[in-house]
């Protein structure tokens, strides 16, 4: 199959039949998105949301969470990972976004990248779900599920997974494709055991084709 053909079929199910894919993080505004996705990285969104209420509520804005101690912001986070790091990080990108961005998480993805505790997965996170940008966000499901399905040809890295991505996918579905392949990931194409009895866009699939094709 050629892959232009794997990513029509792919992208033609995903728009036929999950066509308002999202963030399963919670937030308000784009400042509490920010907060989220940085809590995210190597902890489930479902952990974060059970934090995050508390923490908001605490600190709601950029220079509420800047005026806060490292220490205070750490007994609302404790509970995820790496909660020490992540405090420094929360307290340390709300005092730049004041002194630089005006309080105003930014949307370009190399300023984003400035700011504590943001790389590039979550800069594009924030560009696309906030700004819509054709920015793809590569997390360890879609670099899973793109390298599997075959959307990418074994990709070693994170950024030339979204290369490759963002190269056959149109700009106006970028922010959405990303939402596919993580949900995919999460609740379909599993890290272990894929569900592929389930499967949608097993008829596109590379790793359907190869394991099931005797």
């Amino acid at each position: 199959m050629r892959k232009i053909d794997r990513y029509e079929g792919i992208i033609s199910w995903f728009e036929c039949n999950m066509p308002s894919a999202e963030t399963e993080l919670h937030y308000e505004d784009p400042f509490q998105l920010l907060v989220a996705v940085i809590l995210s990285a190597q902890c489930t969104d479902k952990r974060v949301n059970m934090i995050t209420p508390a923490l908001f509520e605490a600190f709601p804005t950029a220079e509420a969470m800047s005026a806060a101690s490292c220490e205070a912001v750490y007994e609302y986070i404790k509970s995820i990972s790496y909660p020490n790091n992540k405090a420094k990080h929360l307290v340390g990108m709300s005092q730049m976004l004041l002194e630089k961005f005006n309080g105003q998480v930014p949307s370009d993805v190399d300023e984003l990248q400035n700011l504590p505790g943001v790389g590039r997965k979550t800069a594009n996170v924030i560009a696309s779900v906030v700004y819509g940008k054709p920015a793809m966000a590569v997390d360890t499901h879609v670099f899973r599920v793109a390298n599997r399905i075959g959307l990418t040809d074994d990709s070693k890295t994170p950024h030339k997974t979204e290369k490759e991505l963002i190269r056959y996918i149109p700009d106006e579905l970028i922010p959405k494709a990303h939402h596919w392949l993580i949900l995919h990931g999460r609740y379909v194409c599993t890290s272990h055991h894929p569900k592929c009895g389930d499967c949608g866009i097993k008829p596109w699939c590379k790793y359907f084709y190869t394991t099931y094709r005797n």
